[in-house]
């Protein structure tokens, strides 16, 4: 008995570590490809104007990332994609 309550205790506690990685994971994607949008999307003339960014898309996915929210990831690769520029590895 006491090998399965051990192996029942080991799952749960690895259950409880993957999602606070994965999100560490999705966290650190989400500003690596907001870096590369701001870097080559967000001021180079295309669709700004008096600093405004004008892809609305891209700006609520960047607000969504920065607020722990990782929804905005397909929108922000999307964008760049469209742009032809590559997106960065993701760990």
């Amino acid at each position: 008995m006491a090998p399965r309550r051990i192996f029942l205790v080991a799952v749960l506690a690895f259950a409880h570590v993957v999602p606070a990685w994965a999100q560490q994971s999705d966290a650190a994607y989400c500003e690596a490809l907001i870096g590369i949008y701001q870097r080559y999307l967000g001021s180079a003339g295309t669709g700004r104007h008096f600093d405004v960014d004008q892809n609305v898309k891209a700006r609520l996915a960047i607000d969504q990332c920065r607020a722990g929210n990782f929804s905005g990831i397909p929108d922000l690769e999307q964008e760049l994609r469209k742009a032809k520029i590559d997106l960065p590895p993701r760990s």
